[in-house]
């Protein structure tokens, strides 16, 4: 066991907490927003209506000290979370280099498709990377109760280190972050019907996306919108790649509307968290598409030598 935190932090400190009664939610979280209140720290928790009023009742009077939220005040899509959580570090970071940003938050896992699992589980990974030159200091608690064994053991993988009570454990099963997402990884899905297939250069693919949104979509505009914007960028982002001719592919599919983008010509470089960083968080031309993943219910991109594919849904009338 270590200490829960050491006396000065100079990067992003990011636990799990695996739990399985009240009892043992709250040792983990009333030191730790107690603890943060006493250093005058932000701490901000977005976890369970149950957990929050668990919380304040066993804080008291010093719980009005911290911000409190359900999930949802986070981002409802993996994107939208870590976008969040760096605008919440943005806001609040201290000036004094000994002093963290500390926020508890709990991902809701109920009623998940397992795409909609796997793209969650990526983001816990991702922000290992895309939160490290910040001083936000993370706890991600996973109930034993409601969440399967499956995303239990993953949250292991995912961190490098796990809260017990008040003390923090490293965690043996953590992975490099780049790696997490490559062992989930999962072949794209081939060619759709032949019906909404098209091929030309990128600026006629995009002409010929929007004209079937407008189809498909009819007369719900502004998704038709949200899609046009989407697409735009993933073409640009193929452009700048050097892609200049691809395939596309659009159909609705259960209440979204789902593009394909295929070219024979593959990506120079990948990075393991495409669209997270934030513009002006860039490290190289490979990490755009920060617009479309903050859009789309599901964004992946894939490249090896037999060509570059990207694929992204948004919601179709929600």
């Amino acid at each position: 066991m270590i200490p829960l935190r050491q006396s000065a932090q100079p990067h992003f400190l990011h636990q799990g907490c695996i739990y399985g009664s009240d009892a043992e939610f709250l040792a983990m979280a009333v030191p730790f927003v107690l603890d943060g209140l006493h250093r005058e720290e932000p701490v901000l928790v977005a976890t369970t209506p149950a957990n929050l009023e668990l919380l304040r009742d066993e804080i008291g009077p010093d719980a009005a000290g911290a911000e409190y939220a359900e999930p949802e005040r986070l981002g409802l899509r993996p994107p939208q979370r870590a976008t969040a959580i760096h605008r919440y570090w943005t806001r609040h970071q201290p000036d004094e280099p000994a002093r963290a940003v500390r926020i508890l938050a709990e991902p809701e896992w109920t009623g998940r498709s397992g795409r909609e699992v796997s793209a969650w589980q990526r983001m816990e990974a991702a922000l290992n990377v895309v939160l490290a030159d910040t001083r936000i200091w993370m706890i991600c608690p996973y109930d034993t109760r409601t969440v399967s064994p499956g995303i239990v053991e993953d949250a292991r993988r995912t961190h490098p280190e796990c809260v017990v009570g008040p003390r923090v454990e490293r965690s043996a099963q953590f992975v490099r972050p780049e790696d997490f997402p490559r062992s989930q990884a999962e072949p794209l899905p081939g060619p759709a019907e032949e019906l909404f297939r098209f091929e030309g250069d990128m600026t006629t693919v995009r002409r010929y996306v929007l004209r079937s949104a407008a189809k498909l979509l009819k007369s719900d505009e502004d998704a038709q919108g949200m899609f046009g914007i989407a697409v735009g960028e993933a073409i640009a982002y193929l452009m700048a790649q050097g892609i200049e001719h691809a395939a596309v592919w659009v159909r609705p599919a259960a209440g979204r509307l789902v593009c394909t983008l295929h070219s024979d010509q593959p990506l120079g470089h990948v990075p393991a968290f495409v669209g997270y960083r934030q513009p002006g968080q860039e490290q190289e031309p490979g990490d755009g598409l920060w617009l479309t993943n903050q859009i789309c219910e599901w964004l992946d991109v894939g490249s090896d030598a037999s060509g570059c594919t990207i694929e992204l849904a948004v919601p179709a009338g929600a």
